[in-house]
């Protein structure tokens, strides 16, 4: 592991420089309880910053701001090409400072600065270009009657009003895009609350959205923990909508908390998904798609590849070579150019990780590589393969969240059982397909309960294809069209004639 520890360059240390305050009705402001938390660089362990902690009192400021902005503000009510516009000039700002954007964020949640800049700072600023669009799109239909008489009936598309988006730390600044993006092209106002591990990144985008002109309190951005300002955003009956990414467990409880006013909900939840390998793949394909897809993000992206299931005439072969993969992927701090993996979000996390890992063993699974926590500082924990993983064990049940891959051999040629193996699992949010067979491919994909199914490649995401889950994984979908029927309301008009 190279630990060498580099220095961000000076935009990203001015803004670690300065207050990091809440943005709220078009102005930066402390919380009102004058509580700030810290934040740790996950590659240290140090402190990196201090920011505002939210509680009830700023939710309610937030909420109050967001709902007058739809209320009685402009946005809702500006023509569609004006918020095009706006939406637009974010994704500008985004790449205008992509670099500093991408050390924040490697600074703040430990993924290497390369992968920040060219994944989740790239995407973003897509998003946001790609649902600008969708502003001048969004229509109902003429519906023919066969009631007696005549009608004329229409469908209009109205925003939801205030939504309430609660994102996670493993792509704070991506999945941040992923919610405000489609919500502003609705034509919504919001309040978004980053993750306590990872605000540094959300922070910053609130000054890129001031710059880029929006009404004051179309977004406003906290930052706080989930048990005080997440739970008070859940169960405000002033929020008509929460967008939530996150774990399972946690999904549920906002199901609760929602039922006051019976709010809207989407959850993009967690995932345990499958990776089917048929013995007609050309291996040398099949171990860098699969390694990536457990690999990537150390592990902790919630359509990970976590279970690879390999024909018995392949296995070994498969198994050795993300093995030997695993076993060269440079482990360092997340500003060095040269790492391909960082530490994990925490110190919680590493001991989390870990200790599935030290339940694998101790129920039977053995370990190809890795299932270390190196010594020295930072949460590191090396990618690990684990084989003869079967459905009983633990690191197969449940989502671990980390750069660990359940491996187990199949010797079948019934789509039916396959399916069955694949879908053994309270999850459902994405499974890939490795086989130059493309009829088994297809076939084999409409058997599978998830929400994405690729083939011959793994977590292959676009701003304009749904995303999401099926069974334990969520509710509703995010990106592409899809996505609207998330942020607004269908409303039939019928005129007597």
């Amino acid at each position: 592991m190279d630990s060498t520890v580099m220095k961000p360059g000076g935009a990203a240390q001015a803004f670690l420089s300065r207050a990091k305050r809440f943005l709220i009705g078009g102005e930066f402001v402390e919380s009102i309880s004058g509580k700030t938390f810290e934040v740790v660089d996950p590659s240290t362990g140090n402190a990196l910053a201090r920011v505002c902690e939210a509680d009830h009192r700023d939710v309610d400021a937030a909420v109050a701001a967001a709902r007058r902005a739809f209320d009685t503000g402009p946005w809702p009510r500006m023509k569609p090409a004006e918020r095009q516009a706006l939406i637009w000039k974010i994704g500008e700002l985004i790449d205008r400072h992509a670099q500093e954007l991408a050390e924040i964020e490697a600074l703040d949640n430990g993924k290497p600065v390369t992968i920040a800049r060219v994944v989740d700072v790239a995407y973003s600023a897509e998003m946001f270009r790609y649902m600008s669009g969708w502003a001048t799109k969004l229509g109902g239909r003429t519906i023919p009657l066969s009631a007696p008489g005549d009608y004329l009936s229409y469908t209009l598309r109205e925003p939801v009003g205030v939504v309430g988006h609660i994102v996670p730390w493993n792509f704070p600044l991506l999945l941040a895009a992923w919610k405000l993006a489609p919500a502003l092209a609705a034509g919504c106002t919001m309040v978004l609350k980053s993750a306590e591990q990872t605000p540094l990144s959300a922070l910053r985008l609130a000054e890129l959205i001031q710059e880029a002109g929006l009404p004051p309190g179309v977004v406003n951005i906290i930052s706080g923990f989930g048990e005080t300002a997440g739970a008070a955003m859940c169960a405000h009956d002033g929020i008509d909508k929460i967008a939530f990414t996150g774990s399972t467990e946690v999904g549920k409880l906002i199901v609760k908390a929602a039922a006051g006013n019976l709010k809207r909900l989407s959850l993009e939840l967690g995932g345990k998904s499958p990776m089917v390998v048929f013995p007609d793949v050309d291996v040398a394909q099949v171990v860098p798609g699969a390694a990536g897809a457990i690999f990537f993000n150390q592990g902790e992206v919630c359509s990970a590849g976590s279970r690879l299931y390999a024909h018995r005439s392949v296995f070994d072969k498969v198994v050795e070579g993300v093995a030997e993969i695993a076993s060269k992927i440079k482990l360092g701090s997340s500003l060095n150019p040269a790492t391909e993996m960082g530490p994990l979000v925490s110190e919680e996390q590493r001991a989390r990780v870990m200790g599935y890992i030290e339940k694998g063993r101790k129920e039977g699974a053995a370990v190809v590589t890795g299932g270390n926590a190196p010594n020295g500082l930072g949460y590191f924990v090396q990618p690990t393969v684990l084989a003869g993983t079967h459905k009983d064990m633990t690191v197969v049940r449940e989502e671990i969240f980390g750069p660990v891959l359940c491996a187990e051999r199949f010797d079948d040629d019934d789509l039916d059982r396959i399916a069955a193996m694949a879908n053994n699992t309270p999850y459902g949010l994405a499974a890939s397909i490795w086989t130059r067979d493309i009829s088994i491919a297809h076939k084999l994909a409409t058997r599978i309960r998830a929400g994405s199914v690729w083939i011959n490649c793994h977590n292959a995401l676009d701003a304009a294809l749904p995303f999401g889950g099926f069974k334990q994984s969520g509710w509703g979908r995010e990106m592409g069209e899809e996505v609207f029927h998330a942020y607004t309301e269908v409303k039939a008009v019928t005129a007597a004639l």
